[in-house]
């Protein structure tokens, strides 16, 4: 299976800066104060521990620490349909079978998650990185929805403390459960416009007729796609539901090993001198 972004920058207008008197794209240089311009293969990353003290960590140190690409789904948990609440989901991608083979198993998840009304949660990695998501179907086929990870989602009980617990005035609640109802209609995207790209593009439309475009560098843009083995994670959940717990501890103690093991990652380069 291969997953594909399912959303776009649409009609969002993006400037580069862009240097008038010769036309061309403004670059930028890594500079070190004092020192001036500096190569790139002289940076290293740093974090703050506090005010000024950094820890130092390699570029190359940091790569080892990626994990295997894998091209399976690890389905661990199914759940009802609106039981996560929007907050967690991130990025969402459309799951798409690439050949005959995988088209059959991508239909009977598809139409077992229909009919069950719920969604599959499971892990992958992708570009090194350990991703939660759920697996829900969509139309003719799968959604796959990344989730935040319960530390990158602030609580919101400091922010509504000092919101009143007192009831509110009967009359204004009849108006606005009035209004709701007034309003209420089907959800349709195509409904709302973005009033201030849509000026915007309107003014670079009426520039480019009164003036020809200035030639500049392009960028190159690369895309891909990640692929994912939908049969062998509906296999996986399976026979990971038919394992007691204590052996699925032990599999995750494994896997925390395999992980962490040397073989699973590539050794750091060190640097010369």
């Amino acid at each position: 299976m291969k997953i594909f972004p399912a959303t776009k920058s649409g009609a969002r207008i993006q400037f580069h800066q862009v240097h008038e008197p010769s036309g061309k794209r403004v670059r930028y240089q890594k500079v070190v104060p004092g020192i001036g311009p500096i190569d790139t293969d002289e940076i290293v990353k740093g974090f703050e521990l506090q005010k000024g003290q950094y820890v130092l960590i390699d570029p190359d140190e940091i790569e080892s620490l990626k994990l295997e690409t894998k091209k399976t789904l690890d389905l661990v948990q199914f759940v009802k349909q609106g039981e996560i609440d929007p907050l967690w989901f991130d990025r969402p991608y459309y799951v798409v079978a690439d050949d005959e083979l995988a088209e059959e198993g991508y239909r009977v998840l598809r139409d077992a998650l229909r009919e069950s009304s719920k969604v599959g949660i499971g892990q992958f990695v992708m570009r090194g990185r350990e991703h939660i998501a759920t697996l829900k179907p969509c139309g003719d086929g799968l959604l796959l929805e990344t989730l935040r990870f319960a530390d990158e989602v602030r609580s919101a009980s400091p922010y509504f403390t000092q919101i009143n617990d007192g009831e509110p005035d009967e009359e204004l609640l009849s108006l606005a459960a009035e209004l709701i109802e007034r309003k209420s209609a089907p959800f349709d995207p195509k409904e709302f416009k973005d009033r201030y790209t849509e000026e915007v593009r309107n003014l670079i439309d009426a520039k480019a007729k009164r003036r020809k475009p200035v030639e500049v560098e392009e960028a190159d843009a690369s895309g891909g796609a990640q692929v994912i083995d939908l049969v062998e994670a509906l296999k996986r959940s399976v026979r990971g539901d038919k394992k007691t717990s204590g052996n699925t501890s032990a599999e995750s103690k494994r896997s925390t090993q395999e992980r962490s093991s040397p073989s699973r990652r590539s050794s750091p380069k060190r640097k010369a001198g």
